[in-house]
């Protein structure tokens, strides 16, 4: 019998909703305070994720969730960078 593998679930600071680590995006604030998107999901560093659609990114920077889950000013080119990879 082969053994199923558990599929890290995430929450998705915007919608709430939880949802596998594989289909949600890490941002990432490093220890030495930068912010960072993080692909790999390995980065170093206090980490919040989102759910990929351009809702939830939206909605995180309209209530800046962002800000407060990693205690820093995320800065808009951030949230360009997440629409980017969004739409691709």
């Amino acid at each position: 019998m082969v053994k199923k593998r558990k599929i890290p679930m995430r929450k998705c600071l915007a919608t709430g909703v939880s949802l596998p680590k594989s289909e949600l995006i890490r941002v990432v604030r490093t220890p030495e305070g930068n912010i960072v998107v993080d692909d790999t999901g390995k980065v170093n560093g206090r980490g919040a994720y989102l759910s990929k659609k351009l809702e939830a990114i939206e909605l995180a920077k309209r209530k800046k969730v962002l800000d407060r889950q990693l205690e820093a000013r995320v800065e808009d080119v951030i949230y360009e960078e997440l629409c980017k990879r969004v739409k691709e």
